[in-house]
């Protein structure tokens, strides 16, 4: 449903406003007193359009929590170029290669960095305003997820697993203190994309520099994919709603 708006704050529904007015009494030869009013509910209508297609304002009420939540956005966009860069380079030399596996498992890793941006931009919409996603019941779920996977994980991944779940832990304390424990999870979100940048860093240096028909060279790189698997995993689980 349209708003009604002011009208002198979008210039580009005045124009057409004008426009029409313009058209009809001069091109069209129709009396003023008909236009002006026809004219005035283009105007109108066009501007309470366009104020609809506005997305909402964030109202966070937290400056630092605001200033982290840029910081991260800024990270994410970044790690997606570096991701789709590293996605192009490793297609060629892969393919090339004939290394499918690892190829696969980079490309899977770049996808969801790519998408990362667009899933943090939903997160923020979701908590604007001073409702927190993060309630001790939702965090108590993602908790058991996270002791899920640390059950059928090991060595790195593992280490992962278990830095999310302490996290996870002291966010639920904050929680039942009514502390807002948003705030705690963007600094956990952007602690995850640096070491996923450099993950990707490493990656592609190994890339540009290993003998691509060598087994261990392969398997040293396969390793860093299943480590940055985890860490991309783990953002997955911090991002959901």
């Amino acid at each position: 449903m349209l708003k009604l708006v002011n009208p002198l704050d979008y210039p580009v529904a005045v124009l057409v406003g004008g426009v029409s007015l313009f058209v009809g009494v001069r091109l069209g030869s129709l009396p003023s007193p008909v236009m002006l009013p026809v004219a005035a509910g283009i105007t109108m209508i066009g501007a309470s359009f366009l104020k609809s297609r506005e997305l909402p304002s964030l109202t966070l009420d937290n400056p630092e929590l605001e200033r982290e939540i840029n910081s991260v956005k800024v990270s994410a966009l970044a790690l997606a170029n570096q991701a789709n860069d590293l996605r192009l380079e490793a297609k060629k030399l892969l393919t090339d290669s004939f290394q499918i596996e690892l190829l696969a498992g980079l490309e899977t890793n770049c996808d969801r960095a790519v998408a990362l941006p667009g899933k943090i931009d939903t997160l923020v919409w979701n908590i604007n305003g001073n409702n927190s996603l993060l309630s001790v019941e939702s965090l108590q779920k993602q908790l058991q997820e996270v002791k899920q996977k640390l059950l059928s994980s090991s060595g790195v991944a593992k280490q992962h697993w278990q830095q999310l779940a302490d996290s996870l832990r002291r966010n639920i304390k904050l929680a039942k203190e009514g502390e807002d424990t948003r705030l705690a999870r963007f600094i956990n979100i952007s602690t995850l994309i640096q070491d996923s940048a450099g993950l990707l860093q490493r990656l592609q240096t190994k890339l540009r520099a290993s003998d691509l028909h060598e087994s261990e060279q392969i398997n040293a790189m396969i390793l860093l994919t299943d480590e940055l698997n985890s860490l991309s995993e783990n953002l997955e689980l911090l991002v959901s709603k």
